[in-house]
């Protein structure tokens, strides 16, 4: 599917789709449990629909309310396994779901049997050894099955006696040593893991904050480099509220301050579980006018002329040095939504700590290096960061910027849903008839079903072909 964008004004409320981190989480807790959980406001996206299919095969049973999917009071059914959970009874295929295959094979250790993961072929290129390594430390067994790969397929062979103590870098990525966390909710005796160089921290709290909810205890440092996990004697079912995602949320925002529009999104999570809320905060260094009103769970954008100072001009001149710099590690997937609204930044803009982004679904730094610089951006790559010296469409005064020099064409999502939603948001801010085309851009059901209806109810204007 090509998706063509042109200059758009947007108006009106949006309300993004719940968090697909909180989701899988929900998912597997759910299927852990003793009992029956009730999950309100679920995400049905790709990688959730694939942990749906993956939990049956463990011993738990799951009703889903599609035909209502995305609407307020959405909810599915989980009947956990508890002690009867089991090894596999197939091959569990995570689809595109990287949270899927680092949560549920440390987890897969603790089962009498083995476990067969696969993916396509998006998952069969992500490293796994690092996954191999922490199960083996465990004292299950895990394989790569490829010779030299470091990818899926991977087999797991459990169970694990007694694991006490688990040493690992953490930069990988924050999704194994969440899913050891989950593992440890199967042992005996408290996981103690140790982290040399933790990275995509705030979602270890998240972590943190659902074990704690179904009764674990957990201690973890300051640093994030030693965290404890004991398990309850046992694990009941639950309610629960699925939060908004904030990842879904940073792209109707960028699309608001790139045009002459004001959008309400409604529904906002300020529970502050999700690292991605920063980027409100980081905009707003910049000159974006955003007001968050955290009681009515509301966040009010104002772009271009629409901003309240009349002009919505975005420019880091303030900030020290005159620039902008991102750490990204704690929010990694935040760095598509956040390069293109560089482009319109007047100023430099510095994205990095980023080695996590070229480890997901696409090496996000070269991509969106190489599909920005395709249509008349400066970005340059400089090794786990990126370098955007931009300018804003309009001067101090409001005035035509000759400096911008942005242009439409044809890009390529990679089949990465971050990708092709970013590209289609930046072609809503260029200027006249210039157009951008996203090819591949179905991708976007990975994290936000419907992302393209449901903008285009807020005057997006896409064409989809």
């Amino acid at each position: 599917m090509d998706v063509i964008v042109r200059r758009q004004a947007l108006q009106g409320h949006i309300q993004v789709p719940g968090s697909k981190s909180h989701t899988i989480r929900a998912l597997i807790l759910a299927t852990m449990a003793e009992g029956r959980s009730y999950i309100r406001n679920p995400l049905p996206s790709a990688d959730c629909m694939s942990t749906a299919a993956a939990i049956p095969l463990i011993g738990a049973e799951i009703e889903l309310d599609l035909h209502t999917e995305g609407e307020a009071g959405t909810m599915w059914y989980v009947s956990g396994a508890g002690k009867n959970l089991h090894a596999p009874t197939d091959v569990i295929n995570v689809g595109n779901s990287g949270s899927l295959l680092y949560f549920l094979a440390p987890i897969a250790a603790t089962f009498n049997g083995w476990s067969v993961f696969t993916g396509d072929a998006s998952i069969r290129k992500r490293p796994v050894q690092h996954v191999v390594d922490v199960i083996n430390q465990m004292g299950a067994r895990a394989f790569i099955t490829q010779p030299q790969s470091n990818s899926c397929p991977m087999l797991v062979r459990g169970p694990v006696v007694q694991s006490r103590r688990i040493t690992t870098e953490g930069n990988i990525s924050s999704q194994y040593i969440s899913g050891l966390m989950l593992a440890a909710m199967r042992l005996s005796a408290p996981l103690e893991i140790e982290l040399t160089d933790p990275k995509e921290t705030p979602f270890l709290t998240m972590t943190k904050t659902w074990l704690e909810r179904v009764g674990a205890t957990v201690s973890m440092t300051p640093d994030f480099k030693r965290i404890t996990v004991t398990a309850p004697q046992k694990m009941d079912a639950f309610d629960c509220t699925i939060p908004s995602d904030w990842e879904a949320v940073a792209f109707p925002l960028i699309a608001a301050l790139l045009t002459d529009s004001t959008v309400i999104i409604d529904n906002i999570d300020g529970g502050g579980t999700q690292g991605d809320e920063a980027i409100v905060g980081i905009l707003q260094s910049i000159g974006a006018d955003i007001t968050w009103d955290k009681q009515t769970q509301k966040l009010t954008v104002r772009g271009g002329k629409n901003a309240r100072n009349g002009v919505g001009r975005l420019s880091t001149k303030k900030l020290p040095g005159g620039e902008l710099r991102v750490a990204l590690s704690p929010f990694p997937d935040a760095i598509c939504a956040l390069a293109v609204i560089a482009c319109f930044t007047e100023g430099t803009t510095v994205l990095e700590d980023a080695a996590v982004c070229r480890r997901k679904e696409t090496d996000r730094i070269a991509l969106m290096a190489q599909q920005l610089s395709w249509l008349g951006a400066d970005v340059t790559e400089d090794g786990d960061s990126l370098i955007i010296r931009g300018h804003s469409p309009v001067q101090e005064n409001g005035t035509r910027n000759p400096a911008f020099r942005l242009h439409g064409g044809t890009v390529e999502s990679y089949g990465d849903h971050r990708i092709a939603m970013s590209l289609a948001c930046m072609g809503l801010g260029l200027r006249g008839e210039e157009q951008v085309t996203v090819h591949n851009a179905e991708c976007c059901d990975v994290s936000f079903p419907h992302f393209f209806d449901v903008m285009i109810k807020i005057g997006a204007g896409f064409k989809i072909r």
